[in-house]
């Protein structure tokens, strides 16, 4: 007797589809499993054996074989319990093979025949809707997750004996309740409590505007870490496609079952230094997305720059660039998005207060070896580098607050839609996204403008990425004015930010 079932398997953000045969003949008893499997996968032949036992369903002392389709992609995960437990089943004549057509089966089991959650439902249920399933049989933990598919018939089971009934015909599917939950609503961090600091909070105005990437560099205490976890504040709301997007991301990194509905807030993530490189890109024998890819279409905040390893840092460089991430195993390769705003802090020297040579304790060599952690090519791929100046007692008491998050998102919201008014016909939203090849056309200097660039550019010495970058940059200065055209105060101000790492780097 023979069956087959639908399955699937995650490949980076998304999936694939596996189908799962069984075959029961006569024969030498034996139980046994084929198709490239990954050791949790063959596990599932006991776990199986020993969950129908239980359920009352003793196997038979025939030839059993399980086949896992396509067989040149290696089997991986805890998701195929289910679906081989089905298709024996259905092998068996127990539950009714006619029902399995266009029906997908996912899930753990344990020994006593529950049915556990599994990570990636989100990408996986996407698909198989593409793919024309019409029905899925899945988890009841991973239900909140199916519940953001739309137009898609899903039975949540929560052992193996509600799947049996649901397949003959002897349960039917009572639809639960339910709602798009909203997120609670969590006290904002405003920059009205930010005292001073006033180039600090224009430079992340800048950076949120044209999505630029941020160093900030002074003295413990000057309020960068502050400033940097209210940057979320002035970020504009995320679209449906990028709530999926970003959904489908912390599903399959497992963080979206336990979760209440799409992710709509855009992600801030603040790794510690001590992370290892597989922590911040992705790793493991089937790659987990990293913070890099956990902070896409939102905040990626480094705190103690240097601190980190630099075989950790330099990861960063190309997903800087590409915005997505490969992961290369030996069986596959995997890629996950990773379009993010980095946002940097850290001290100018081990103690913190160079140049101030009154408190500073470090020689030249010291601040130059602490500074050196970060790489040049690192540094090209900043846009802007902001001074931490130490706030005074009167700016720190004074009863003047600054302006809030709310002012700011209102000029930063007008900035973007310029933008994207300018870049509608193209794949690219932000002005730090414009390719070289489009940059005369986007970002076309005057006369005046082109002679100061080329004066500044032979007297700082600039690479080429970084004339770019400052090209870019006076473009989002531009738009914060409702400018049409960059002027030589925008490239000024552009430059200054640009050329202000020189300050310390060139000790």
């Amino acid at each position: 007797m023979y069956s087959i079932v639908t399955t699937a398997i995650l490949h980076g953000i998304d999936s694939q589809p596996v189908l799962v045969e069984a075959d029961v003949s006569d024969g030498l008893p034996i139980f046994e499993m084929v198709g490239f499997l990954a050791s949790e996968v063959r596990e599932a032949r006991e776990r199986v054996r020993t969950a129908l036992r239980n359920c009352g369903h003793q196997l038979p002392a025939k030839r059993i074989t399980i086949n896992l389709s396509p067989a040149n992609i290696k089997k991986s995960g805890n998701g195929f319990d289910l679906p081989i437990t089905v298709a024996i089943l259905a092998a068996l004549g127990i539950v009714p093979e006619e029902f399995l057509k266009d029906t997908l089966v996912i899930g753990e089991i344990g020994l006593n025949g529950a049915i556990l959650a599994v990570d990636g439902m989100l990408p996986i249920l996407l698909k198989a809707k593409e793919q024309g399933i019409h029905r899925c049989i899945i988890p009841r933990d991973n239900r909140r997750e199916a519940a953001l598919v739309k137009d898609l018939s899903v039975f949540p089971a929560d052992h193996i004996r509600s799947v049996m009934d649901y397949c003959t015909g002897a349960y039917t599917i009572e639809e639960e309740p339910y709602s798009h939950p909203a997120q609670q609503l969590t006290e904002e961090l405003d920059f009205a409590d930010v005292n001073g600091q006033k180039m600090l909070r224009r430079a992340c105005e800048i950076a949120v505007s044209g999505m630029h990437n941020l160093l900030m560099v002074g003295p413990p205490g000057a309020g960068k870490t502050m400033i940097a976890k209210r940057i979320p504040g002035i970020l504009p709301p995320m679209e449906p496609a990028e709530q999926m997007e970003v959904s489908k991301i912390y599903s399959v990194s497992g963080k979206l079952h336990t979760s209440e509905g799409l992710i709509e807030r855009r992600p801030f993530r603040a790794p510690h230094h001590t992370i290892s490189p597989q922590g911040l890109s992705g790793g493991g024998a089937i790659p987990k997305p990293g913070e890099v890819s956990l902070a896409h279409r939102g905040v990626l905040f480094l705190d103690e720059l240097p601190e980190f390893q630099k075989s950790t840092l330099e990861i960063l460089r190309q997903p800087m660039e590409d915005k997505t991430i490969t992961l290369s195993r030996v069986n596959s390769s995997f890629t996950y998005p990773a379009d993010f705003l980095l946002v940097c802090a850290m001290n100018p020297c081990k103690c913190g207060f160079y140049p101030d040579r009154t408190r500073c304790r470090c020689t030249n060599t010291q601040v130059r070896q602490y500074l050196s952690r970060i790489s040049q090519p690192l540094l090209d791929r900043i846009d802007l580098c902001a001074e931490a100046e130490p706030v005074t007692y009167q700016e720190l008491t004074g009863k003047v607050r600054g302006e809030s998050s709310a002012q700011i998102r209102a000029r930063v919201l007008a900035a973007q839609q310029m933008q994207r008014e300018r870049y509608r016909n193209e794949s690219w939203y932000f002005n730090s996204q414009v390719p070289v090849a489009h940059l005369t056309t986007y970002c076309r200097l005057g006369k005046k403008e082109t002679a100061y660039m080329e004066r500044m550019y032979e007297k700082l010495q600039l690479s080429a990425r970084a004339y770019h970058k400052i090209i870019k940059l006076s473009r989002t200065i531009a738009d914060l004015e409702e400018s049409s055209a960059i002027t030589t105060r925008h490239l000024t101000e552009a430059i200054c930010y640009r050329s202000l790492d020189r300050k310390y780097w060139e000790v």
